[in-house]
């Protein structure tokens, strides 16, 4: 499905993470993929997972890459240029907010909390975009990872939910901007899952229960799951879809009274 082509996966922290999930499903299916990785921290971990990807006999090339540095994004276009010459594909795997911000009432959102969240979150759709569209002349997919939290209010999800909101809005924008050169691009939205970055939502584990009892498949999704929407979307079986957002989240998104436990209803 991906055989011959090439795209580059931001946002790779550890095995759990979502980003990773999107690597494997790509590389699975036949496509050539780079890495990205935030800083030394994460370089090692990020460098082990690589060399488990299929057809990792070939060095699978990691770039180091804090989308809030202008100049690490510079610096990320040459490298996939210099890698890949041309790419097909971005995977958007980024979002961040302050910890405490999902702590406290959504009104006691600090100034710089709320800056912090939108500029990793959203505006990094926007800087990577301008940074590496110009190595995908024969156009191809952009997709970034979203959350119902945008869309509907999520207890504790707080400024993320802003930030989401604000993250597919720009897909859409960018959708529009990017479509005359056969560019698409499209937002994922998973359910819960267990991730690093998950594990700051306060009742995470009150979530997933709620996701089992009452969405329509009664059961959570998993991060492989969602890695295969993605390699679908950067796909050309989806070559007619953008500006679209898809829960991939067991029709949970889809109840209007989400609380009710369906079997106190029988």
């Amino acid at each position: 499905m991906l055989k011959g082509r090439k795209g580059i996966i931001l946002g790779v922290a550890n095995k759990r993470s979502l980003a990773w999930a999107c690597a494997k499903s790509c590389a699975e299916r036949g496509a050539e993929v780079a890495l990205t990785y935030q800083n030394e921290r994460f370089q090692e971990g990020v460098q082990s997972l690589a060399s488990t990807l299929p057809g990792a006999s070939a060095t699978i090339p990691l770039i180091r890459c804090d989308v809030t540095r202008d100049e690490d994004l510079d610096a990320l276009a040459d490298s996939v240029k210099t890698q890949f010459g041309t790419i097909d594909f971005i995977v958007h795997s980024i979002a961040f907010a302050n910890p405490q911000e999902l702590k406290n009432p959504f009104r006691q959102t600090t100034r710089e909390g709320f800056r912090n969240a939108l500029d990793i979150s959203a505006y990094s759709l926007i800087a990577v975009s301008r940074a590496l569209a110009p190595l995908m002349p024969n156009g191809g997919g952009i997709v970034t990872l979203s959350y119902v939290g945008g869309e509907r209010v999520v207890p504790n999800y707080n400024v993320m939910g802003a930030a989401k909101a604000a993250l597919d809005s720009c897909a859409r924008y960018l959708a529009y901007d990017l479509g005359p050169q056969g560019i698409r691009v499209n937002s994922v939205a998973p359910g819960v899952i267990r991730t690093l970055s998950a594990s700051g939502i306060a009742d995470l584990g009150k979530m997933l229960e709620q996701v089992e009892r009452t969405a329509p498949l009664r059961r959570n999704v998993s991060a492989e799951e969602v890695g295969d929407t993605v390699a679908f979307f950067v796909s050309e079986m989806a070559r007619g879809i953008t500006g679209q957002t898809i829960h991939v989240d067991s029709g949970y998104s889809i109840l209007g009274v989400s609380a009710i436990d369906p079997q106190a209803m029988s």
